[in-house]
């Protein structure tokens, strides 16, 4: 089935992708998929069940040995085909990606974009997986090294950004000669449908990507199957650490990334102008649905607050959320109504926690789109570390200040706090950033950069509750995860030369 953007019936059904085509599934039921900006159903989305995943695998592991067998560059110039329609399709896939999520156009273009510099990356899968040799490691003896795949892998993404996540991980996992059965969010799977589509015609055999919708079950069956070697989620804590868990039982190799709680940390020297600017961006974008967002900021002294503060307050009033096709909105709607609920409880919970109201975003409405899950911008002053709106992910427009009186205090807050993933700093001050980045305990660290994503070719990933494995995602991190060293130590001795009466003792070099 081709999706289309322009599709708006909600009788379309997106469909899994096994071995190249599209498929119902076998009975595991359907799920709408609602467009955020209006609240109404655009289309169903089957839910596989346990069978569906046999399938998958079954398509996979027959498909494998031959891809595996590919030569890099014949692998590298899929990959170089797939980047040349992703570049093709971008305006399109955009606007598919906007239906479903709500993230504005612009936005969804930068979903898109993330993932294809992982594309990218990938294209240089040749220089990438060249292993190590070592000649006369011993008399006669050379050992080398080569990386090979591990066979059927899988991932499971969320939501929040349906193009750039899946293609983190599937395209390092299928660079390097592996299969992969990609389990995407049901709130918005067109876009990995499509993506898995595009691979098709960017020459990638049939059965080494497909897509399998569905809930609990399709995951636990993904983590249960024992020729599935390697799986890689994104989501909440809760369940990365339940899915970590599982995995690990079951002998795969595992990497789970969680949620967050991004700080932003203010000196009395940053230039506040740009930071609010940053800080609007990095805490409003999107709706605040990034993993990677900002939510809470940081000032250092009293001073610092109160012109920050006053900076903040006309900059939130001038922030446009609006529907995703409006090229002036700064975000659209978040995705889904109960999200929109769960939000709108924290607000209240910050408020009845003591923290001050300063800007309060619910009861936002959008005039003609009066049933979509829109909320506005949200700031609270004067929230402590033992508030549980604080401590918790809310994952919405809302930022909070917590004030510190020391750059020392100020570090022990994310430092202390029980996610990992990323931390900004805004100073002039050289000294103050270096010892700050040695010094957080936290995985990706920003300098005046609000948010730290890792380029394609370094890698991402968080600590403590952020992320639960000890291999990050794409970059060198990623070819690691999907592949496995194999190590050969060979002897060729001249014709006529002694041999060896040492049998039974322990190898040497010597």
């Amino acid at each position: 089935m081709s999706l289309s953007s322009t599709n708006t019936d909600p009788a379309c059904l997106v469909t899994n992708f096994l071995h190249g085509e599209a498929t119902a599934g076998e009975g595991g039921g359907r799920s709408s998929v609602f467009d955020p900006c209006t609240g109404l159903v655009r289309r169903q989305v089957v839910l596989g069940s346990r069978d569906d995943v046999e399938a998958a695998v079954a398509s996979a592991r027959s498909a494998q040995p031959r891809w595996a067998m590919t030569n890099p560059q014949r692998r590298a110039r899929v990959m170089f085909a797939f980047k040349a329609l992703l570049e093709r399709e971008m305006d399109a896939l955009a606007r598919l990606l906007s239906e479903e999520h709500g993230k504005t156009i612009a936005d969804a273009r930068g979903d898109i974009q993330r993932g294809l510099e992982v594309i990218e990356f990938a294209c240089g899968i040749p220089h990438l997986t060249k292993g190590e040799f070592t000649e006369g490691a011993g008399p006669d003896i050379d050992v080398y090294s080569m990386r090979q795949p591990l066979g059927v892998v899988a991932g499971i993404t969320p939501f929040n950004f349906p193009a750039m996540i899946p293609m983190w991980m599937f395209g390092p996992a299928i660079a390097t000669g592996n299969a992969f059965i990609l389990k995407p969010s049901e709130r918005a799977p067109s876009v990995p449908v499509r993506l898995a589509q595009l691979m098709i015609e960017a020459g990638l055999p049939a059965g080494i990507l497909n897509v399998v919708h569905g809930g609990k079950e399709v995951v636990d069956a993904i983590l249960d199957h024992p020729d599935v070697k390697a799986v890689s989620f994104v989501g909440s804590s809760e369940i990365a650490h339940q899915v970590y868990r599982r995995g690990a039982a079951a002998g795969k190799r595992m990497q789970a990334m969680g949620g967050a709680k991004n700080h932003g940390i203010v000196l009395p020297d940053a230039d506040l102008d740009q930071v609010v600017k940053d800080l609007a961006g990095a805490a409003f974008g999107s709706a605040g649905e990034r993993c990677m967002a900002l939510p809470v900021v940081v000032p250092v002294g009293a001073e610092t607050a109160e012109r920050l503060i006053e900076k903040l307050l006309p900059t939130i009033a001038a922030l446009r959320v609006g529907v995703s096709s409006d090229p002036a909105a700064d975000y659209g709607p978040v995705i889904s109504a109960e999200h929109k609920v769960r939000i709108e409880r924290y607000i209240q919970m910050g408020i009845d926690e003591g923290a001050e109201l300063l800007v309060d975003g619910r009861g936002f409405t959008l005039q003609g789109h009066e049933d979509g899950f829109f909320i506005g911008p949200t700031l609270f002053d004067h929230v402590t570390p033992t508030m549980r709106s604080y401590l918790d992910e809310i994952f919405g427009p809302v930022l909070q200040i917590v004030r510190a009186e020391t750059l020392e205090e100020a570090i022990m807050l994310p430092s202390r706090h029980p996610y990992g993933n990323g931390v900004a700093i805004f100073t002039a001050d050289g000294a103050a950033a270096r010892a700050f980045a040695s010094a957080v305990d936290i995985g990706m660290v920003g300098i005046n950069v609000p948010i730290p994503v890792p380029v394609a070719y370094h890698s991402f990933g968080g600590w403590k509750r952020s992320g639960f494995g000890d291999t990050n995602q794409y970059g060198m991190e990623g070819v690691r995860f999907y592949t496995r060293v194999k190590t050969v130590t060979q002897r060729w001795p001249s014709s006529g030369a002694a041999t060896t009466d040492s049998a039974f003792v322990i190898p040497t070099m010597v």
